[in-house]
């Protein structure tokens, strides 16, 4: 398997592109969990990235990138999907927060695995800018298009994050196929 750089990049900036817009929707749908979920949810993240950590050795494969970053974003897929089916439940919350959960815990290893591949500091910076523009990027998005929904009178949190949802859905499987072409057989 080979990691071709360009590709790779304008993975990373759909992939920040979609963090940024994502970000402040999930207060949202958080609300009606309790503070303990929170607490248990963190308890859960940090007991699997140390788990994660006690494997990294195994783990520090171009193919094992590929797989938990394609993992990733099948998890956030799957999310967006089940929120877009059912977005007013408690239970719709708790699988959105698990998802997010499961996809940091990868993201935990993904971290370390992108600076082993990326070895030279110039390249690590060209994908922090990246994914530094891409998070600026999907901030500015969502919100002008939370902005531009609430003056045509979509004021309601749950139906601006709803609507966000269904852009997010075609992001995400544009950030996958990013992936796949990053990410060659040789």
């Amino acid at each position: 398997m080979k990691l071709y750089f360009h590709p790779y990049l304008r993975y990373k900036f759909l992939n920040s592109l979609f963090t940024g817009m994502v970000g402040g929707s999930v207060f949202t749908i958080y609300g009606s969990l309790s503070p303990s979920t929170f607490s248990m949810g963190g308890i859960v993240l940090a007991i699997g990235l140390m788990g994660m950590a006690y494997i990294y050795h195994h783990l520090m494969r171009l193919n094992r990138f590929f797989f938990f970053s394609l993992i990733a974003e099948v998890i956030m897929f799957i999310m967006i999907g089940y929120f877009l089916l059912f977005p007013n439940y408690e239970l719709t919350a708790l699988i959105v927060y698990g998802a997010y959960q499961l996809s940091f815990m990868a993201g935990g290893y993904l971290v370390r695995a992108e600076t082993h591949f990326a070895r030279k500091a110039r390249v690590m910076g060209w994908i922090d800018v990246a994914k530094q523009q891409g998070y600026l990027a999907g901030l500015l998005i969502s919100y002008g298009f939370y902005k531009a929904i609430e003056y045509y009178g979509y004021g309601d949190a749950k139906t601006q994050v709803y609507a966000l949802h269904i852009l997010l859905l075609p992001l995400e499987l544009a950030i996958i196929m990013l992936l796949f072409g990053a990410f060659k057989v040789k």
